[in-house]
């Protein structure tokens, strides 16, 4: 994924900062605690497609 789109998208929740994390190909919200998954370079900012992060993730 490009870094300049990692740093203008946001949090289709609570429009906060979402961190790119690269070795899972995922955007991550640490304030609602969702991860949101990048496929094919573009990423999937819907709520019920992002996953619940763990206790360690979050």
């Amino acid at each position: 994924m490009d870094h300049r789109l990692a740093a203008i998208v946001a949090c289709p929740v609570c429009h906060g900062k979402l961190d790119y994390q690269p070795q899972t190909q995922e955007l991550i919200c640490k304030l609602d605690g969702l991860a949101f998954p990048i496929q094919d370079g573009i990423p999937v900012l819907l709520e019920n497609e992002a996953r619940n992060l763990t206790v360690d993730e979050n």
